[in-house]
């Protein structure tokens, strides 16, 4: 039996995206993967949003600027963290 719980798959994804944490400022990171549910951030910095932050995402490099996203931090790894996409 599986110990995944996960209720979307992932796909590799590899760009750019903004994360403006309000106490922490705006932090330009590259993501690993994405799903219907959310994403994973690839870091290696000590300034790091907490479990249940709450954060803006923006990809960054595309022709037209892209929607800014309202997230939130619900996972942490030694290599990153994982945001949840908010109904809002």
């Amino acid at each position: 039996m599986s110990d995944n719980r996960r209720a979307h798959i992932r796909t590799a994804l590899n760009a750019k995206v903004s994360v403006t944490h309000p106490e922490l400022g705006r932090h330009v990171y590259n993501t690993r993967d994405i799903s219907d549910g959310g994403i994973f951030i690839v870091t290696d910095t000590d300034a790091l949003p907490s479990l249940g932050d709450r954060v803006e995402v923006q990809v960054q490099g595309l022709p037209v600027p892209a929607p800014v996203l309202q997230m939130k931090v619900v996972r942490m790894t030694v290599d990153g963290f994982g945001l949840q996409f908010l109904d809002e």
